[in-house]
């Protein structure tokens, strides 16, 4: 029998989310300006799996940093594994979008988290369903709860 593949997406919070989603996961330290906690309520806020503040305030978004950021943010991961659990765990059930605030849809911490939780849900093996590479998705809308 062959498993379905689960997707992994990354999504500005400010774009309106659809059915095919999946489980909804915040991943920025800071909560995003103009957002109301409410209309985020389908999503999970886990701020302990973005940059640590001096890392996120060192980058600043400059893209001659870009590497160095990669390098250091992975090293964070792997230092708090335990941190990204929940997006494991919700990744061997079914869909996830991780949402993010940042203008650059390239250059942001939710594309260096899903490449790193889709190389830890490889390492995993059969105990998780394969994973679709993950797709980057911009709306160009605003989000509507």
């Amino acid at each position: 029998m062959s498993r379905a593949k689960h997707k992994v997406q990354i999504k500005r919070v400010y774009d309106k989310l659809s059915a095919d989603d999946g489980a909804c996961f915040l991943v920025d330290r800071i909560w995003p300006r103009g957002v109301s906690k409410s209309a985020m309520q389908s999503a999970i806020w886990l701020r302990d799996v973005a940059p640590s503040a001096p890392l996120r305030k060192w980058f600043a978004h400059e893209p001659a940093k870009w590497p160095d950021f990669q390098k250091r943010y992975r090293g964070e991961l792997q230092k708090n594994r335990a941190a990204c659990e929940p997006l494991l765990e919700a990744m061997r059930k079914g869909d996830v979008t991780l949402l993010f605030a940042a203008k650059d849809l390239g250059m942001n911490n939710a594309a260096v988290l899903k490449g790193f939780l889709e190389q830890q849900a490889g390492k995993e093996g059969g105990g998780s369903a394969p994973l679709a590479r993950a797709r980057v998705v911009n709306t160009g809308l605003r989000r509507n709860f």
